[in-house]
């Protein structure tokens, strides 16, 4: 795993997670009968995943050391899976299959991409939390709608839906739209104990963001270099002379094993 990589191994998982959200929303809405209504749901979901990989592009290209390669490499893949819910546009989201593909090749060990995100937990927390109230969102509204199909429902589109949800998981609750049926009302109250769940989460990861001290920023290459140059510029004679007989041995030592049978 690159340097790049082992960076941002949480993001990645995420970007894994909303791509196989994606492909699972594309399969969903070609293999599965469904109302006008419920597939209204899944294109307002494509949309918003379309434009996170949109900005996940941009991000990513302006971040490329070589962005001429990055595009040529795999940037024209992640720019394909930006494609929205258009019909004469729908072949090209099956790029989303190969930016999964990309994903995966650059997470290549598992061993190291759970210390990463144990070490930066507070990151990795706040991703997953994201991911599961997107999930959360479109789930919870397409099943609204599934529940609520008696008369004297209340919740009878998609916008309906969106927007119950959307009071619902925040735990505002406006009232104009609620459910009547008692899986409908199953459904609310299970997303009102994740929506205190998330926003706990999402609280705790701003207190934490203001209360940690503030690292110093990396050296770079050439700063290292500057440093080292500067350390040896100081040096007298004697720390210099003895500093080359070190080097002299470590040398001869390795010389040694690779001459060895």
């Amino acid at each position: 795993m690159d340097a790049l990589s082992s960076k941002n191994a949480a993001y990645l998982l995420f970007v894994l997670g909303l791509s196989v959200f994606a492909l699972l929303i594309l399969g969903a809405s070609v293999a599965l009968p469904m109302s006008a209504e419920t597939r209204r749901i899944l294109d307002y979901a494509d949309d918003g995943l379309c434009a996170l990989f949109f900005v996940d592009f941009l991000v990513t290209l302006w971040r490329a050391e070589d962005r001429w390669r990055y595009f040529l490499r795999w940037g024209w893949i992640d720019l394909l899976s930006c494609i929205p819910s258009i019909d004469y546009l729908r072949a090209g989201r099956m790029a989303r299959v190969f930016r999964v593909l990309r994903v995966l090749r650059a997470i290549r060990s598992a061993k190291v991409i759970a210390a990463l995100i144990l070490e930066r937990r507070a990151n990795s927390a706040m991703l997953a939390t994201t991911l599961m109230g997107l999930l959360l969102i479109v789930l919870a509204s397409v099943g609204i709608l599934q529940f609520e199909d008696v008369p004297e429902a209340n919740i009878k589109s998609a916008e309906d839906a969106l927007w119950w949800t959307m009071t619902t998981i925040t735990t505002v609750g406006y009232g104009d739209r609620y459910p009547v049926t008692t899986e409908g009302r199953i459904l609310a109250a299970g997303l009102m104990v994740a929506g205190v769940g998330l926003a706990g989460i999402y609280t705790g990861f701003v207190a934490a963001w203001f209360l940690r001290p503030t690292e110093p920023p990396e050296e770079t290459s050439e700063e290292k270099i500057a440093r080292l140059a500067s350390s040896l510029a100081a040096m007298d004679a004697a720390d210099a002379k003895a500093l080359e007989s070190r080097l002299e041995q470590m040398r001869d030592v390795v010389l040694q094993r690779r001459t060895s049978p």
